[in-house]
Parts: structure tokens; C-alpha cells; sequence
């Protein structure tokens, strides 16, 4: 008897297999990677992208301190050794730049270029996404297919056509057009961008608003925009930088008197060894307002950068 039910209930008599199983909740073994990831997923990976980041702002951190030095010595020693010499640090070479009418013009001007191309570009690009993602009009996916077409038209392919046309209509070396320039080529990405991301959006939510009354502007304004904020805040600082940093394009068609801050540090460039206290502070001033925009709505920037991915 005692015998039957040992082997029933699957103990010693039954046979050694069943009795020397592994319990099921035992967790496998974990591979010698991934205890090697896990060890150095602390201070290890922490301290590597501690030094990458101070490599990667190294040439930032050069570039102040030659604007900070006279120029005999910068021609006669490299940036570090202001470390050991830190009388050398002078603002000397930034009122110098100050007193050229030249590089604080282009300033000016680049602002006068980048903010409208960049406004214009964020407003009618979230238009037309919303117009594309929402509205219904003869030829709506067909507009949208020749709207993506448009991204893999280079810019080089455009110069020579735009100039030509640009100087029929009167606009060539002017601000305005190098501002149409940049607008006309910003608008296929925004588009595509913004239509993407407001495609998204629950169709309850604009059913919603359209029952309590709203039209199509009040619904873009009230709806459509607070939504969609981190994909325009993303957009904006991309056009940003994209404008600012240029230079193929306010080469062509601004002029003298319409140069952006690019420019005119690339006419300094060929007289380098005369003009380095003016090259020196204007390049770190034209890298540095593009850096505080970024910064300034960086978060907005990741919000959108996160919502697309997750979308």
C-alpha cells in the first residue's frame, strides 16, 4: 500500500528523473554579456560618455578661448596654453568686432533671414499638414505625393533657375529673396513632417470640437496646435539651424549690403592672418545663438523627437 501510493505521488519509488527536475520558476541563466552589460551599465558607461561629451565640446571650448586671446599669441602658441598663462585672456578682440560695421551688419542681417524663413516655413507648413492630414479637396493624396517628391530635389538644382527668376522679378541679392529661397525648400519636409504627426491625432477629439460648434481655424488654433506643439517646436529649431548655418545659399543670392554672419566670415577667411581677432570672436558668436536656441527649447525638441517615434 504504501509502496502503490509512493509511486503515484511520483516520489523516490516512482523513479529518480521526476524527483531530481528543476523547479519551472527557476529563471535561465544569464549569458556572460549580458552580465558584462550589466556590471558596466553604471559608473562605467557614465564616466565614457563623460569623456565623449568633453571631446565633442573641445573644439567649442578652443574656439572661446582663441576669441579671448590677442592675436600674437594665438600665432605664436595654441589655445591650452592659456591654462598655464591665463593673462593672455583679454575682450579686447570683442570690442574689435563690435567696431566692425561688417560682421555686426551680417549679424543683423542673418537674424532678418532666419527668423522670418523659420516663422513662414512653421506656419504655412502647418497648414498645409493639417490640410493634408484633415480636410478633404480634389487631389488630396496626389498634392501629398508631390509634396514627398519634392524632398529629393537637391538645392543645387534650384540655384540657377531661382536666381534667373529672381532677377526678372527684382529680388536678386535681396533679403526677401534669400528668405523665399530658404521658405520654398523648408516646405517640403515641414509638410511631410507635420501631416505625419497630426495624422495621429484621434479623430474623436476633432469630431468633438467640430459638434461644440468649431470651424476649421478655431479647430487648427484650439486642437490641432496645442497637440501638435513638440512636433512644430521641433520643426522650428531644425529650419532654425538649417538657416542660420547656411551659407551656399546667402553666397548666391545676397549681396553686400544682404550678407548673412556666414559670409562675411568667409571673406575674412582669405585674409586669416590679418583678420584673426575679428574671425576668431565672429565665429564663436555665430556658433553660440544657434547652441542657446537649441538649449532654450530642448525640451520641446526631445518631446517631439519621442512622440514621433513612439507614433
Amino acid at each position: 500500500m504504501s509502496a502503490d501510493s509512493t509511486a503515484v505521488t511520483g516520489g523516490p519509488a516512482a523513479g529518480g528523473p521526476v524527483a531530481d527536475a528543476p523547479p519551472l520558476n527557476t529563471p535561465p541563466k544569464a549569458s556572460l554579456g549580458s552580465r558584462i552589460a550589466a556590471r558596466a551599465g553604471g559608473g562605467l558607461v557614465r564616466v565614457f560618455l563623460l569623456v565623449v561629451a568633453l571631446f565633442w565640446l573641445m573644439p567649442t571650448v578652443g574656439l572661446l578661448l582663441s576669441s579671448l586671446r590677442s592675436p600674437t599669441d594665438i600665432s605664436a602658441s595654441g589655445w591650452w596654453k592659456v591654462f598655464s598663462s591665463p593673462t593672455q585672456l583679454t575682450f579686447t578682440n570683442y570690442r574689435t568686432l563690435l567696431d566692425n560695421h561688417a560682421i555686426t551688419d551680417s549679424l543683423w542681417n542673418t537674424a532678418l533671414i532666419t527668423v522670418p524663413a523659420t516663422l513662414l516655413v512653421v506656419v504655412i507648413g502647418s497648414l498645409a499638414g493639417y490640410a493634408f492630414a484633415w480636410m478633404e479637396f480634389p487631389g488630396r493624396d496626389w498634392w501629398f505625393i508631390g509634396v514627398v517628391a519634392m524632398l529629393v530635389v537637391p538645392v543645387q538644382v534650384a540655384l540657377v533657375p531661382v536666381a534667373r527668376l529672381f532677377g526678372d522679378i527684382g529680388i536678386f541679392g535681396d533679403i526677401s529673396g534669400v528668405v523665399l529661397f530658404h521658405t520654398a525648400f523648408g516646405l517640403p519636409f515641414a509638410i511631410f513632417l507635420l501631416r505625419n504627426f497630426f495624422a495621429e491625432i484621434p479623430r474623436e477629439l476633432l469630431e468633438a470640437a467640430r459638434l461644440d460648434g468649431a470651424g476649421e481655424l478655431r479647430l487648427f488654433v484650439r486642437v490641432i496646435m496645442p497637440l501638435g506643439g513638440p512636433a512644430i517646436a521641433s520643426l522650428g529649431i531644425f529650419q532654425f539651424l538649417w538657416v542660420w548655418n547656411d551659407m551656399l545659399v546667402a553666397l548666391i543670392f545676397a549681396n553686400s549690403d544682404s550678407q548673412p554672419i556666414t559670409v562675411a566670415l568667409q571673406q575674412q577667411v582669405r585674409q586669416f592672418g590679418n583678420n584673426i581677432d575679428i574671425l576668431a570672436p565672429g565665429a564663436f558668436v555665430s556658433m553660440i545663438v544657434p547652441l542657446v536656441v537649441f538649449f532654450a527649447f530642448q525640451r520641446q525638441f526631445v518631446s517631439g523627437v519621442m512622440a514621433g517615434a513612439v507614433k
